[in-house]
């Protein structure tokens, strides 16, 4: 049987809980998380704040804030115009009197009425609500960071590098098997940080676009490139696995629908790479065309029939908006795995069992 794949709680559970808030990532952990997922920005006074992306507007209470009015401006971030309020330009204390709100309230709106009931947190704030939540269970929670934009906060003079392992060291878990992972968008960060940590790092590759160090650097290559078998044997040297956008690994025909897989996870594999892939969520506007029930986007359809699709396909993890879900997923689809499947199956599959259709 293949080793079970890994839950990680995407900034908690932000299908029933405000993302990246207390009560998100405490429901995870109830539900049989692996891991917890923070994002991480700076604040201006050089402390990691979790949060999606550096610009709060839609994540915070700040444009309801008369006193922060004068915050809003208009900025280029990785190549890319907003307007808003971010976080670099607020100090920590500042961003203490803010309170979270729902990100996708139109697909999300039971999380609406939970607006201004929770603050933001700092980094080493989910680390111990990690530490907190491992006392007396025989395997500790773990906490899979990922550091947003560090191109751009290392060009402000914010290293994320320095700033995470700063936490790290005074928090004593950058070490050899603390259960803390390092993941990003960019590549050159997780190279510099590779001599600095023993921790696992995953390079984090989406279906479109170039990480953006790439781009400042004027390098040609993109997201696509490092899928190909030269570039995934560069990301074994400084990396451990790759986060790619799922998409990468099992294709959507031209209707939406799940199509046939990739040979991304077998590539990984074969480099000694671990494959965690992303978003996995139950709403219909998430799933592929064939999973979805019913017309409204905001329902949820069928789910599990995408992680096992998945967990078929040979990944060692999952980030999930829905803990609950992928954890009993994972709980069937290793119920159905064939303990001695036959050599013709084995032969033709990637690792993670023989394919089986599944019934909606």
């Amino acid at each position: 049987m293949s080793p079970a794949p890994i839950v990680i709680g995407h900034r908690g559970v932000p299908g029933s809980r405000l993302e990246h808030t207390r009560p998100s990532y405490l429901l995870a952990i109830e539900q049989g998380c692996d891991y917890i997922e923070p994002d991480v920005v700076a604040t201006k006074d050089g402390v990691l704040v979790v949060r999606h992306e550096n610009d709060i507007g839609n994540t915070t209470d700040v444009a309801a804030r008369p006193e922060f009015a004068d915050r809003k401006v208009s900025k280029v971030i990785d190549g890319v115009p907003h307007t808003g309020w971010f976080t670099e330009d607020f100090t920590l204390a500042e961003i203490k009197t803010l309170r979270a709100r729902e990100r996708l309230p139109q697909l999300r709106p039971q999380n609406i009425r939970l607006a201004r009931t929770e603050q933001i947190l700092t980094f080493d704030e989910v680390l111990t609500i990690a530490e907190q939540a491992s006392v007396g269970r025989d395997e500790p929670i773990g906490v899979y960071v990922e550091t947003k934009h560090p191109t751009y906060f290392a060009g402000i003079g914010l290293d994320l590098n320095d700033l995470l392992i700063a936490d790290l060291e005074r928090r004593r878990v950058n070490h050899a098997g603390a259960k803390i992972v390092i993941q990003s968008m960019e590549t050159a960060n997780l190279q510099a940080l590779r001599p600095r940590t023993p921790l696992t790092l995953i390079q984090l590759m989406d279906r479109q676009g170039a990480p953006y160090d790439f781009v400042a650097a004027g390098d040609p290559r993109t997201y696509r490139n490092l899928r190909k078998v030269p570039e995934l044997a560069k990301i074994a040297a400084y990396a451990d696995g790759i986060g790619p956008n799922k998409s990468q690994v099992i294709k959507r025909d031209m209707m939406g629908r799940l199509a046939g897989e990739t040979k991304l996870v077998r590539r990984a594999h074969r480099l000694g790479l671990v494959v965690h892939i992303w978003t996995m969520r139950s709403e219909n506007n998430f799933l592929p065309a064939n999973l979805r029930t019913g017309r409204d986007k905001a329902a949820h359809g069928d789910a599990v029939g995408e992680y096992l699709a998945f967990f078929n396909a040979g990944v060692d993890g999952v980030f999930s908006d829905f803990t609950q879900t992928a954890v009993r997923a994972r709980t069937q689809w290793l119920a159905g795995q064939s303990p001695s499947p036959t050599p013709s199956a084995d032969a033709a599959e990637p690792a993670g069992g023989p394919t089986r259709r599944h019934s909606r």
